[in-house]
């Protein structure tokens, strides 16, 4: 399980909303993913963080935030190597009530 922190993946996740992740599931193209991030440009880590995969290239994979104005894409960050995708969102645990444009109103869970 995972609780959303940020403003980045809105409109489809809020601050507080605690998410069911799953590795066993292979990642594709339009996933809510948990993703661990390279080291910023000073070489400090990063936390782990919930972006969408855009696309797989080799080398790994396009991220994105649902938020165009918050969050570290791969224009920062380039692509994100596989094993360093976590896991994969299936569904919203709390709250229960799907939000219009949401994960669960587009079939994610």
């Amino acid at each position: 399980m995972v609780r959303v922190r940020g403003v980045s993946m809105q409109p489809a996740f809020d601050p507080g909303d605690l998410l069911l992740v799953s590795s066993r599931r292979p990642p594709r193209p339009a996933d809510a993913a948990v993703v661990r991030l390279p080291p910023d440009r000073h070489g400090a880590p990063r936390p782990v963080a919930l972006k969408r995969l855009r696309h797989e290239e080799p080398g790994g994979w396009w991220i994105d935030s649902d938020n165009a104005r918050e969050g570290v894409t791969s224009f920062e960050v380039g692509l994100i190597p596989a094993e360093d995708v976590l896991g994969v969102v299936r569904r919203r645990l709390w709250p229960m009530t799907p939000r219009p444009g949401g994960a669960q109103s587009r079939g994610q869970g």
